[in-house]
């Protein structure tokens, strides 16, 4: 089994692409449903954060009052490290059971999609490194227009990520996203073919 790091800025349309990958037949582990799969309901993480944050992050039907936890998690590097201390090793736990799984299911090809890859170094840790490229003024227009985020926090957003240089310096691949959807598909399929050809 292969595993391919798939990353990309914020308005990449890492997802996208991540979409694309699937319907080639890989199979997909996707970073922020792990990250979001961890705090359901009856899971250890939410009784821990409540602890740690107050027992008023959760609503009334259990669930993780999202705002709220980011607004006591973020207010100070110190409590920020108390969240990670809690999410960080069930994110990790439950990426590499589900990394298994699809081992386990005989899956060739597995797309670790996730935002974070080179900025926490984890593309070393994979076969192969696939990085979405876009030119950041046409990021910031995607998430003005489709994200509904205002410019300022998207500029803000953007800059608060490794540099796109950086990024694109740890890629096996780059797939340029700067164009329209039908010029995406052909350079997935390209990347796709090449991969099983290396590793057949």
């Amino acid at each position: 089994m292969k595993l391919i790091g798939l990353t990309g800025g914020i308005g990449s349309g890492k997802s996208t692409v991540a979409q694309l990958l699937v319907e080639q037949g890989w199979a997909l582990v996707d970073a922020d449903q792990v990250a979001r799969d961890i705090v359901e309901p009856g899971q250890p993480a939410l009784s821990e954060l409540a602890d740690a944050f107050g027992e008023d992050i959760l609503n009334a039907d259990g669930s993780l009052n999202r705002g709220l936890l980011a607004s006591r998690a973020f207010a100070s590097r110190e409590k920020t490290d108390v969240l990670n201390s809690i999410t960080h090793p069930r994110i990790q736990e439950e990426t590499q059971a589900r990394f298994e799984a699809a081992r386990s299911a005989g899956d060739k090809f597995v797309v670790y999609d996730m935002p974070l890859l080179v900025d926490n170094g984890l593309n070393k840790s994979m076969d192969v490194t696939i990085v979405v490229d876009v030119e950041v003024e046409e990021r910031v227009r995607r998430l003005v227009e489709f994200r509904g985020l205002d410019e300022e926090d998207a500029r803000r957003r953007i800059a608060a990520q490794i540099p796109d240089d950086v990024r694109l310096a740890a890629a096996d691949y780059v797939i340029d996203n700067n164009g329209p959807l039908e010029a995406l598909d052909a350079q997935v399929e390209r990347v796709v073919e090449e991969l099983k050809r290396r590793f057949s």
